[in-house]
C-alpha cells in the first residue's frame, strides 16, 4: 500500500514542492486525494519577511477537472504563518 501511495503521489503532485499526499480514495465516481503542506515557513505577503511560526491551518479544496470520467476532489491542508515584524 505504501508503494502504491508513493507512486500516486508522484503522479498527482510531481512538481508541487512542500506537499505530502496523505490519502487517495478511488471509487466509480470520484478520485479523492488528501494532502498537506510541509513547508517549514513562508514569506509575509505584505513585507516579505520570512517566518516559521505557525499561526493557523485550514482546508482548501482547489477545483480540478475530471479524470477518466471521474470527479477529482483534492483536500489540501495549508498553513498560515505569523509575520515576524508584527
Amino acid at each position: 500500500m505504501e508503494e502504491t501511495l508513493l507512486r500516486l503521489e508522484e503522479l498527482l503532485v510531481p512538481s508541487i514542492a512542500d506537499v505530502a499526499v496523505l490519502s487517495v480514495d478511488v471509487n466509480d465516481e470520484t478520485i479523492s486525494t488528501g494532502a498537506r503542506s510541509t513547508a517549514a515557513g513562508a514569506a509575509c505577503p505584505d513585507c516579505g519577511s520570512r517566518s516559521s511560526r505557525i499561526d493557523s491551518s485550514y482546508l482548501r479544496f482547489p477545483a480540478d477537472v475530471p479524470s477518466a470520467g471521474r470527479r477529482v476532489v483534492l483536500c489540501l491542508r495549508v498553513r498560515g504563518f505569523f509575520c515576524p515584524d508584527e
